[in-house]
């Protein structure tokens, strides 16, 4: 065999061993986009706890060990990974641990920002007629957002906050 049959044949083996990664990166980043979702719905998305008892593990699934629990319902966690029947979760103070899915409820809940009192006012305006004061970091149910303000209800009182002051919903986000 010749030097140039030799050459053309390093050249084409080459070719197709380049060929082959790129498609196999493709194949892979495909695949990595879809490897962490059980379900349609978005992700990251926010959620809250359904139980006064949630254990959050390291990974997911039963054999791993608890991190922490939740001892109360209604708080508002970020979904950020879904496998099988478990989801990664975050939570207001940044810790990341995985829960079952039927610990997780679609209810909408979220904490105040901020150090101060922040007012409920009676429209989704700033205006003089302020339903009620909450704390900062109170624990609020969010009946609806519109992208710039969300109606809460801080322990029976109910009032439009400014969606920017709650760690539990996205700051465009608009649902009912």
């Amino acid at each position: 065999m010749g030097t140039q049959k030799i050459h053309l044949l390093i050249v084409f083996f080459l070719t197709g061993l380049c060929l082959s990664v790129g498609y196999s990166a493709r194949a892979e980043n495909a695949a990595g986009s879809s490897a962490f979702r059980s379900t349609q719905f978005p992700l990251p998305r926010f959620v809250s706890v359904a139980s006064d008892e949630v254990f959050v593990r390291t990974g997911p699934g039963q054999r791993y060990p608890v991190e922490w629990v939740y001892r109360k319902k209604g708080v508002p966690v970020e979904i950020i990974l879904e496998y099988d029947v478990w989801r990664k979760i975050k939570d207001f103070n940044g810790q990341v641990g995985w829960v079952h899915h039927t610990l997780l409820s679609g209810r909408r809940a979220a904490f105040i920002l901020g150090n101060e009192t922040m007012p409920l006012y009676k429209k989704p305006v700033q205006d003089e007629h302020i339903q009620a004061y909450a704390e900062a970091r109170t624990l609020v149910s969010v009946e609806q957002c519109n992208g710039q303000w969300c109606f809460v209800n801080a322990s029976g009182y109910k009032g439009w906050i400014v969606q920017n002051k709650l760690w539990g919903v996205y700051e465009s986000e608009v649902f009912d």
